[in-house]
């Protein structure tokens, strides 16, 4: 049996709210908008790439995502050691370029799995909390990490539009 990517409900996001809960569930709408834009394609429609020369895929942006995550809030933010999941110094754009064998039910899994774990890593860290990035010498605050994680998916959705249109015609929002 084909796996397929399963259907998502987007939360709505609040026209007042204070700072966090307002950054928290934006950053929440992007990241269910990507989801949403692979929902009903299979493995092979999701590594499909848009054009040569990229190795942009749906998949590859989930991949990504779950990397970015990861090195923001948990190594970043969060101060935890973690190694990449899908990329590497000798293979930066792993999450992207190495999908052909890769089991998009995993990575989802691991993606899925991410979120949950950086949302955890910064639950009772305050906006004004800084760090410096273990790869960048440069001091961050988590309020900078969640308004560039907003960025960072918003640029990204744009990209799945094109990509979900290409494959099957879908359009949306």
């Amino acid at each position: 049996m084909t796996w397929t990517a399963p259907d998502i409900d987007r939360s709505k996001t609040p026209l007042i709210a204070d700072e966090r809960p307002m950054l928290r569930t934006w950053l929440d709408f992007h990241r269910q908008t990507l989801l949403l834009k692979c929902a009903g394609l299979n493995s092979e429609q999701l590594k499909q790439r848009c054009v040569a020369p990229s190795s942009l895929s749906l998949l590859g942006l989930v991949r990504h995502m779950s990397e970015v995550e990861r090195g923001w809030f948990r190594t970043g933010a969060g101060g935890e050691a973690l190694d990449y999941l899908y990329c590497g110094t000798d293979n930066p754009d792993g999450d992207f370029d190495d999908i052909l064998e890769a089991d998009a039910a995993a990575d989802f899994a691991a993606y899925r799995r991410e979120v949950e774990l950086a949302d955890a890593a910064v639950a009772d860290l305050p906006l004004d909390h800084t760090f410096i990035h273990p790869r960048r010498p440069i001091e961050y605050s988590l309020r900078w990490v969640y308004v560039h994680m907003i960025e960072e998916y918003a640029r990204h959705n744009g990209h799945a539009d094109f990509l979900r249109e290409r494959i099957d015609g879908v359009t949306g929002d």
